[in-house]
C-alpha cells in the first residue's frame, strides 16, 4: 500500500485481498471451537479448513487483542471509551462486543473504500448485523459508509493524514476520551514514512490512548526471508518490515513519534506468558498438533507492540503481565 513504491496500486489491491483470507481463517478457528464469533460467517463467501498451526496462530492473535481490549475497557468504568480500528477489513470485534454487552461508547472502523463498501453492503443485507448498529443507523453501500450512534464505518486512505483528520471529525471521535487504536497487519504493508506519519498522528491526536500493533518481525533470518518472499509472491510486499525489523525497533517507532511508553513482545511470549493458561489448555486439546518447531518459529516472527499515552492516569498497570501475576493482582 506504499504511496511511493512503484507497485503501490497493485500492492494495495493484493493487501485488500488478504482481508478475505483473514476472515476465512477466523471462521476456520470458530468452526473448530477455538473461539466464539457469531458474525464472522456473514463475511466469508467460501469457508475453508485451515491447518492446526494456522488455527492456533489466529487464536493467539484473537486472544491477545481481546484480553488487552478488555483491560482497556475496564480501566475506568466511569469514563466513556472509544475504539479506532485502522484498516479494519471485515473484522467483527464490534459485533462481538455488542452481542456480549461490552461495546464501548464509540467504535470507529476505517479502511479503503473498496473494503468499506463491501462491508457496508453485508451489514445492510444481514439483519443480525444491522440490529447491532441500531435502528437509526444510515448505510450507504455506494460510499462505503455506516453511521450509527455508537458504530461508524468510513472510507479513507490511511496515508492521507488530512483526510484522516476529516474522518475522525465525521465519526465524532473525541480526542480527549480514552481511545484504543487497533492496527493488525496494516502499517507493515505501508512505506515506512507513511507508517511513521500515522503513528505520530495518533500520538498527537489522542492524549489518553493505547495503540495495539500486530505484525511481522525478523525478515533477515531464513524463516523471515521465506515469509517475506511468500507475501511478495502474492503481491503483498511488507514494505515497512526492514524499517522496524525487531521488537526494539517497534518500540522506537512509537517513542520516536511521541508516545509516552511502548513495549513489544513476540507472539510466542504472548501466547506462553500472557494468554490465560486455562484457555491455552482448552484449545490445545482441540486438534492433533505436531508442528511445534514451525509453531515456535512462526510465532517468533509476529509480535504485539503496545504504545501508551496516559494524560488521564488510567493506564499505570496496563499491558502485558504473566498469567500468574494477574491471579495475584486479582487476589490482592
Amino acid at each position: 500500500m506504499a504511496k511511493n513504491a512503484p507497485d503501490a496500486s497493485s500492492n494495495t489491491v493484493a493487501v485488500q485481498a488478504t482481508n478475505d483470507d483473514a476472515s476465512a481463517s477466523k471462521l476456520s478457528c470458530v468452526k473448530k471451537g477455538y473461539m466464539k464469533d457469531d458474525y464472522i460467517h456473514f463475511f466469508v463467501r467460501k469457508p475453508v479448513r485451515r491447518s492446526p498451526i494456522i488455527n492456533r496462530g489466529y487464536f493467539a492473535r484473537f486472544a491477545a487483542l481481546r484480553k488487552l481490549l478488555s483491560q482497556f475497557l475496564h480501566s475506568d468504568d466511569h469514563t466513556k471509551k472509544q475504539v479506532l480500528s485502522l484498516g479494519a477489513g471485515f473484522d467483527t470485534t464490534y459485533f462481538q462486543l455488542q452481542g456480549e454487552g461490552k461495546a464501548p461508547y464509540l467504535y470507529v472502523e476505517l479502511d479503503f473504500k473498496e473494503v468499506t463498501s463491501k462491508k457496508a453492503a453485508l451489514i445492510d443485507v444481514h439483519n443480525e448485523l444491522r440490529e447491532k448498529i441500531g435502528a437509526t443507523a444510515s448505510i450507504s453501500r455506494e460510499n462505503g459508509v455506516v453511521l450509527g450512534d455508537h458504530y461508524k464505518l468510513l472510507p479513507v486512505d490511511l496515508r492521507d493524514i488530512p483526510e484522516l483528520n476529516n474522518m475522525i471529525t465525521l465519526a465524532n471521535l473525541d480526542p480527549s476520551l480514552p481511545t484504543f487504536v487497533i492496527a493488525e497487519c496494516v502499517l507493515i504493508y505501508l512505506d515506512p514514512e507513511s507508517s511513521r506519519s500515522i503513528v505520530g498522528w495518533a500520538a498527537r491526536t489522542f492524549s489518553t490512548a493505547v495503540f495495539f500493533l500486530y505484525e511481522q518481525i525478523h525478515p533477515d533470518d531464513a524463516f523471515g526471508e521465506q515469509m517475506v518472499r511468500n507475501l511478495e509472491f502474492r503481491g503483498c510486499g511488507l514494505l515497512g518490515i526492514h524499517a522496524t525489523p525487531t521488537l526494539e525497533a517497534k518500540e522506537r517507532l512509537f517513542l520516536d513519534q511521541g508516545w509516552q511508553r511502548a513495549v513489544a513482545w513476540n507472539m510466542l511470549r504472548v501466547y506462553s506468558e500472557f494468554i490465560d493458561s486455562q484457555e491455552r489448555r482448552r484449545i490445545e486439546r482441540l486438534e492433533l498438533f505436531d508442528e511445534f518447531e514451525e509453531w515456535h518459529m512462526m510465532q517468533e516472527h509476529y509480535c504485539v507492540a503496545l504504545a501508551i499515552n496516559d494524560a488521564l492516569g488510567l493506564f499505570q498497570n496496563f499491558g502485558f503481565y504473566k498469567d500468574e501475576q494477574k491471579a495475584n493482582m486479582d487476589g490482592s
